[in-house]
């Protein structure tokens, strides 16, 4: 099976900034999978004896994996590569909106987890300064769906999952996998999606809602302020602040 990578564009060429835009074929599929890499500000820091941290974003549907710059731009700070992934092809049938979405959906989810598992596997094998054992995975909506799909299949390289507003996967029960929840407040989740208080004590994981917040707003076109309060939430998260921290973020004063 022929697995290869071409199509590589140099979007931006300075010494500190390093923005690929890529096209990743999944022959078995036959998806032609377009991504965008960035290296992190200090990429020569990163060797193979001691790799730089991995996160992966996927995309809210029919938004484009490219409008999440201002996540991208944090993780690139913090010394991560970051690869934004576009999970949604021409020829896909559209998402479902009818019926019992968890059953109806379910296809686009597994597809995704399926894409995110091949373009780990195939990066992991191409760049040997980058830890693609220990991978976070961040998603917006249906992309946090497809990245609480994955976290649910019980892959061992799964280190951290940041969704925002994903609304109808079940985010994973594992003590081995940390979570954050990013909630707006327009639309509330499906039942059994959030982690309960007692179930986020006995795995450390973390819900926040930022009051005011609109689902559609948590990308780049978004208002600065959500971003601002977004970045936060996500930084404290990496730096393994407490959730009771972190809602105090989401706080209309701070």
């Amino acid at each position: 099976m022929k697995k290869c990578l071409k199509g590589l564009l140099l979007l931006a060429a300075s010494i500190n900034f390093t923005a690929l835009a890529d096209v990743i074929i999944d022959s078995s599929r036959e998806r032609h999978i377009p991504i965008e890499m960035s290296h992190p500000i200090q990429a020569e820091v990163c060797k193979a004896e001691l790799p730089c941290p991995v996160a992966f974003i996927s995309a809210g549907y029919g938004v484009s994996h490219s409008n999440y710059q201002f996540i991208a731009s944090l993780f690139k700070q913090k010394g991560y590569m970051v690869v934004a992934i576009g999970h949604e092809l021409p020829n896909d049938p559209p998402l479902s909106v009818s019926g019992n979405l968890y059953e109806t959906r379910s296809e686009n989810w597994s597809r995704g987890a399926v894409t995110l598992d091949f373009i780990r596997n195939n990066l992991k094998a191409r760049f040997k300064n980058y830890d693609f054992d220990n991978l976070t995975l961040v998603g917006h909506s249906n992309g946090g769906d497809i990245s609480a799909w994955l976290a649910n299949e019980g892959k061992d390289y799964i280190q951290d999952i940041i969704t925002l507003d994903h609304r109808r996967v079940p985010l994973p029960r594992r003590g081995d996998v940390k979570v954050l929840s990013i909630r707006a407040s327009d639309f509330p989740a499906d039942k059994g999606v959030l982690p309960t208080t007692s179930e986020q004590q006995k795995f450390g994981s973390c819900v926040v809602t930022i009051p005011k917040a609109r689902h559609n707003d948590m990308e780049d076109e978004g208002p600065e302020w959500l971003k601002t309060k977004i970045n936060a939430l996500i930084a404290g998260f990496l730096e393994e602040n407490s959730c009771a921290q972190l809602a105090n973020d989401t706080n209309p004063l701070n």
